[in-house]
Parts: C-alpha cells; sequence; structure tokens
C-alpha cells in the first residue's frame, strides 16, 4: 500500500518521503540506508503517514507537504486542523493563550 509519511530527524527536521511498503522504508531510515537527508540526522521517527490507494497520489501528497512550512507540517501531525488551514489561507493561526503572566481579578 502506498503512504506518504513524515519523519521526525535527531537535530528535530522533518523529513516528507512516500513509499509503497511504509514499514520497511522506514528500517531503511533508520539503519542509515535511506536518503542522504536522514543518514546525517539520525535517529529518525516516524510522526505521520498517510495511505493511498495509488502510488501516484502518495507521491502527489509527499510533494505537496514537502513545500509547506514548518509551522504547517507541524499542525498536520498534530491534527490541528483549524491551525493547518489558516496556514493553508495565508493567516498566521492563534495562539493559544495562556493565564501565566496576567494579572488576575
Amino acid at each position: 500500500m502506498p503512504y506518504m509519511y513524515i519523519l521526525e530527524c535527531a537535530d528535530g527536521s522533518y523529513y516528507t518521503g512516500s513509499t509503497n511498503n511504509l514499514e520497511k522504508r522506514l528500517w531503511e531510515h533508520q539503519s542509515g540506508l535511506g536518503a542522504n537527508y536522514t543518514r546525517k540526522r539520525l535517529p529518525v521517527k516516524l510522526v505521520y503517514s498517510e495511505a493511498f490507494d495509488r502510488v501516484e497520489e502518495a507521491f502527489n501528497r509527499e510533494k505537496q507537504v514537502q513545500g509547506w512550512s514548518r509551522r504547517k507540517k507541524q499542525a498536520l501531525i498534530a491534527a490541528n486542523f483549524d491551525q493547518l488551514i489558516a496556514y493553508a489561507k495565508g493567516c498566521r493561526a492563534p495562539e493559544k493563550q495562556t493565564n501565566e503572566g496576567s494579572p488576575k481579578g
């Protein structure tokens, strides 16, 4: 089954790829047999994946997500669809507000 996937590398960066065999490809990345980018940033961990019916769909999704900002990828990984939509519209998503540092009253 074809997949698009996102790996988090040891340096905190993301690598986006696609494959027909997710388990095998993840093993290749973790063993230093994957992409040159991940070889230099081991270990890596799978943080997101999507399954597709056709290889072309997975590849097209890979290329789409590769063009995204780090924040947009983080929203996808966290399944934060409100932020994802805001980033897609070119807006800055609202930050979560905390009460820290706010005057109580």
